[in-house]
């Protein structure tokens, strides 16, 4: 291994994560993969907690990191289809780190990364005036059933039915999108989502009145549909 000793640590760390689990980062199996003594883990990491934290932050920002350099579909609901599957994906191939970040009292930085990218990718559908709930419905809806969906298969290890994943992205996209290009009409939800995204952009009305209109239209688009 290259590179600092703490690089090296946390690069052993995610290692055996990824080959045995939590149980497998032990002090001992870390400093002989990273070249380093105990010590030097416990000044860095303070714990074998602290030392797992910090791993699975650097694995999740490396991969938040490279999702954010791949081009995204032009259709803003295939790009939501590929940021299930990509997720999805991620967590069943790093079964321990995803654990590890799911049971987290707080969203790391990495973590909140991604949320943003699932963010601005919801807004897209949005700003088409193709989502059928507010952005913040359809972000949590999404969030929640992805995550499930991921723990639900790493428990399974390979048992679950075939096609589970792609049934729920699609059931929770039919929930939230209009799948293809709106009528003139979509109806007043829709239509208030897609004026809500595009309100960051109006310069015609002042920050207050911004406001004001946007939590009208973020009720609007909560409201049921008539």
């Amino acid at each position: 291994m290259d590179g600092s000793p703490q690089e090296r640590i946390l690069d052993a760390a995610l290692r055996l994560l990824d080959e045995g689990g939590v149980d497998a980062v032990s002090t001992r199996a870390v400093g002989e993969l990273a070249h380093v003594q105990a010590p030097a883990i416990y000044r860095l990491f303070g714990d074998k907690q602290g030392l797992l934290d910090a791993a699975v932050e650097r694995g999740y920002a490396e991969w938040v990191a490279a999702k954010g350099e791949r081009p995204v579909a032009a259709d803003p609901v295939a790009a939501l289809r590929e940021g299930w599957d990509d997720a999805v994906a991620f967590g069943v191939d790093h079964p321990a780190m995803y654990r590890i970040a799911s049971g987290g009292p707080a969203r790391s930085a990495a973590l909140a990364a991604g949320y943003e990218l699932l963010a601005e990718k919801i807004r897209r559908v949005a700003d088409a005036g193709r989502l059928r709930l507010a952005e913040e419905q359809a972000l949590a809806l999404m969030q929640a059933a992805a995550r499930g969906v991921t723990l639900t298969l790493i428990d399974a290890a390979g048992t679950a039915p075939g096609g589970l994943s792609a049934e729920a992205r699609e059931a929770v996209i039919a929930a939230i999108a209009l799948d293809a290009a709106p009528a003139l009409d979509p109806g007043p939800r829709a239509a208030a989502a897609a004026l809500r995204a595009r309100l960051p952009q109006d310069e015609a009305l002042t920050a207050a009145e911004r406001a004001l209109l946007d939590e009208w239209l973020a009720r609007m688009s909560r409201s049921p549909q008539g």
